[in-house]
Order: C-alpha cells, then structure tokens, then sequence
C-alpha cells in the first residue's frame, strides 16, 4: 500500500515549496541587480522553480566575453572583500 501524505503534511510540503520558489525569484533579482551594476546582462538567468525544498536558479548561457567579463567582476570582488578582511 501506498503511503498517503496527511493534508497537514501536504500544506507544510507546499509551503516549503513556495517559499522555496520565492527564494529563487529573489535570487534572480538579486543577481540581475549585480549584474546589472557591472553592466552585464544573462539573457538566460531565470527562477528555475524549486528543486525539493530548495530554490533553483538557472544561469543559463552566455558569449565568451560575457563570461570573460563575469570572471573579471567576480575576481575583482573576491579582492576587495579580501582586502577589506585584511
């Protein structure tokens, strides 16, 4: 026999999916908003859903330079935050 989840079991289950799909959608808007302050776009950056009880958030693709110029923000920021420990 299978196992029949409880109608409380159900609702806790939903709401850890919608709030793992909001974290996903905040994630994205988050990142767009870095993204944008370095001038970059990911056309293909998007809330994936949720992945169990987790957000997902899907990268997608990008040019060479597109990613060139990620790694370059990144490594830049990597250093200052380095530094500022320092």
């Amino acid at each position: 026999m299978a196992y029949e989840p409880s109608y409380a079991e159900r609702l806790k289950y939903q709401r850890l999916q919608d709030a793992a799909y909001q974290a996903g959608l905040d994630a994205v808007t988050n990142l767009e908003a870095a993204l944008a302050l370095a001038g970059m776009i990911l056309p293909s950056l998007a809330n994936d859903g949720p992945l169990g009880s987790r957000g997902f958030v899907r990268l997608g693709g990008c040019s060479v330079a597109v990613a060139n110029q990620l790694a370059e923000v990144i490594a830049a920021g990597a250093h200052a935050l380095q530094e500022q420990r320092a």
